[in-house]
């Protein structure tokens, strides 16, 4: 855990698919691992699927995946229980903790009555870097945008809050969000903040923007301010 500074990185993506296996880290996941600086030893990376209900079919491409990128990984699992007896000591000796999409809403609720909200935060602060995609992005953040409700797009507004403003996912792919988000910040019911496309990720160093980063040359982040207004921002291709 050797982030020099409090570190989030929130996307919308993570995984590809693989050459030769069914699922690769991405630019954006690998990424998250080169912020975490480790030398000398596999860096430690935590898999955490809660947003999608703990799916165990997945985990199998995954630690594939991690294996392929020099990366030893981990699943931490809420169903049916926790699956680490010291589950704050697990994840506060990794060095990427990685949370995939799914349902936003859902995932807020099981982690707060497992308490790994606070988990988190005190991972984040150790020096952990937090990330992940789509609901792994805007968990962070103080609300945002999320289809857990059904197929038409909401703003929630009750996200963790390590970040001070809002994420919406899919920008570019779903654009009922786009204008959900818009609306939603025009209002006063989300704070502005950003929407990311496909493909595109927000480096926060602190609760400061560092850096938006994509893995393909057309996405980028868009600043929602106040008023509803988007600006396109620039974003540094990753290799």
């Amino acid at each position: 855990m050797t982030a020099d500074a409090p570190t989030i990185l929130a996307t919308c993506g993570g995984f590809v698919d693989g050459a030769w296996a069914d699922t690769a880290y991405g630019p954006l996941l690998r990424f998250a691992i080169e912020l975490a600086g480790v030398t000398g030893r596999a860096p430690r990376v935590a898999h955490v699927n809660t947003a999608g209900g703990d799916p165990r079919f997945v985990e199998g491409a995954e630690l594939e995946a991690a294996h392929a990128a020099g990366a030893e990984a981990s699943h931490v699992r809420l169903f049916p229980h926790p699956n680490h007896e010291r589950l704050a000591e697990h994840l506060l000796t990794r060095d990427v903790i990685w949370v995939s999409g799914g349902s936003v809403v859902n995932l807020l609720a099981l982690w707060r009555a497992h308490g790994l909200d606070d988990v988190m935060r005190r991972a984040r602060e150790a020096g952990v870097v937090v990330a992940g995609g789509s609901a792994g992005g805007l968990c962070w953040h103080r609300g945002g945008t999320t289809t857990s409700f059904g197929p038409t797009p909401t703003a929630i507004a009750d996200g963790l809050g390590l970040l001070p403003g809002s994420f919406s996912p899919h920008h570019d792919s779903q654009p009922a969000r786009r204008d959900v988000f818009r609306d939603a910040i025009r209002s006063g019911a989300l704070p502005p903040g950003h929407g990311v496309d496909e493909g595109a990720g927000l480096l926060y160093r602190g609760a400061e923007l560092a850096e938006v980063v994509a893995d393909r040359p057309d996405a980028t982040a868009w600043a929602v301010d106040a008023d509803g207004s988007e600006r396109r921002l620039h974003a540094r291709l990753l290799p």
